[in-house]
């Protein structure tokens, strides 16, 4: 049987147990809370960061300016201070770039007052003053050019679509030039105007005629186009073979005008025909050794029948030729002038 005392001792243990308990759980109480309000503030800070992220992008303009005012003050954000300050930067950008000149291996002399010129042949207009410069196009010969400026290497800067090109000096001349090219001569040649064109070329020439023309007509023409620095051609005889000794006579009698003139002549033979009733390979053969033997020595020689004779050539009547021989005649009539500078 449980004594009094012994009740007594037990309730005071029992006592201090829970006392021991409550202050146990109290304890961890406490911490809890300690968690859950730092939980509690860390939200409300990243709230309040997110807030203030939201409102920054919001009002940038606004930030920058409070930034502003807390780094100078308003008394420094004058209109002197902005305009030195922007200053500053541009200088600052200025001395940060390289300034790249190009050497160029000659110099231009520019004229006051641009030039009145001509191009004495066709000729490539270039970005630059020689030949290793880029094509920028081509100009006829005769083409008047505005001259702007002269380089110490004989080239031309001329002015050039909506800007300026450079021509060689040795194709600018301050006169209207001479023809380069004069053909001079009968059909055929009529024909060889049609196949190869005029640039830089002029022809002198009537279908059917021959000696009296030539004599009458074309030699008052020749005069209208050949000067110096011509190249003049002349191809007559298939329609008067029997007129040879004319031929050499009155050309003898021109060549020294012609050569005080600076105008190089040649005589292109008479060449081939195919099936023609009205002349003979034979009779153009005579007619073409009697030429090349008694003609002025100073009045070149093309033998334009052996070229056709051995490359071939068609003719669709018998005594003129397609486009296409004409083509080939005129590129061997350019071959041997080529040769002969």
């Amino acid at each position: 049987m449980t004594s009094y005392y012994d009740y007594c001792k037990i309730c005071v243990m029992l006592k201090k147990k829970t006392n021991k308990n409550q202050i146990i759980l109290g304890s961890f109480a406490a911490a809890f809370s300690v968690v859950v309000l730092a939980g509690l503030v860390a939200d409300k800070h990243l709230a309040m960061a997110s807030a203030a992220s939201e409102k920054t992008t919001e009002v940038t303009g606004e930030v920058l300016n409070i930034q502003i005012d807390e780094a100078l003050g308003e008394d420094d954000l004058s209109d002197g201070a902005v305009t030195e300050t922007v200053d500053m930067i541009e200088a600052t950008e200025a001395s940060s770039e390289e300034v790249i000149e190009e050497v160029l291996p000659y110099t231009v002399t520019a004229y006051e007052t641009p030039l009145v010129m001509y191009a004495s042949d066709t000729v490539n207009v270039r970005s630059g003053a020689g030949t290793d410069y880029d094509k920028l196009g081509r100009i006829t010969w005769g083409s008047e050019l505005q001259v702007i400026g002269v380089t110490d290497n004989n080239w031309y800067e001329i002015s050039y679509g909506d800007g300026a090109g450079f021509i060689s000096g040795d194709y600018v001349t301050s006169e209207l030039p001479s023809v380069p090219y004069l053909f001079v001569g009968d059909s055929r040649t009529v024909q060889l105007e049609n196949a190869v064109g005029t640039t830089d070329k002029a022809y002198v020439a009537k279908v059917g005629e021959g000696y009296s023309w030539f004599k009458n007509t074309a030699l008052s023409e020749i005069q209208e186009y050949a000067g110096n620095g011509t190249t003049m051609i002349i191809n007559f005889g298939v329609n008067d073979l029997a007129n040879a000794s004319k031929y050499i006579s009155l050309i003898n009698s021109y060549i020294d005008v012609w050569d005080a003139a600076g105008v190089t002549v040649y005589y292109s033979s008479v060449t081939p025909v195919g099936n023609c009733n009205t002349v003979s390979n034979a009779q153009i053969e005579s007619f073409n050794a009697k030429l090349q033997a008694e003609l002025d020595p100073r009045i070149k020689w093309i033998d334009s029948y052996s070229y056709l004779t051995q490359t071939g050539f068609s003719t669709p009547d018998g005594l003129h030729y397609d486009k296409t021989t004409y083509k080939n005649l005129y590129s061997y009539y350019m071959s041997v002038v080529a040769t002969d500078v």
